[in-house]
């Protein structure tokens, strides 16, 4: 199947409906001159977003699991941050 591209009101409408990740249609276009947010293509003067690329992003930009405002990360990710750095290192868990 195709891609499908959507505007950038559809693109703000995804992200908050769809991912419920409150961003407005004018946040989207800001970014568009300062930089930061999703990566989209020109069509005409029109932007365009691909909903794969709106999910990427959006992952990019979401923190790993915290327990407090401290920073403290979740312990289900200590744990597998701990896993995945003794597989690579050639430890057995």
């Amino acid at each position: 199947m195709e891609a499908r591209y959507i505007n950038r009101p559809e693109a703000a409408l995804y992200l908050t409906n769809q991912r419920g990740l409150r961003v407005s249609k004018n946040t989207l276009q800001k970014w568009v001159t300062t930089g930061g947010g999703p990566v989209y293509r020109r069509f005409g003067k029109m932007a365009v977003y691909l909903i794969a690329d709106l999910d990427t992003w959006a992952e990019q930009k979401l923190s790993a699991p915290l327990v407090s405002s401290s920073g403290s990360r979740c312990p289900a990710t200590i744990k597998t941050a701990a896993a995945v750095e003794a597989l690579t290192s050639g430890e057995v868990a």
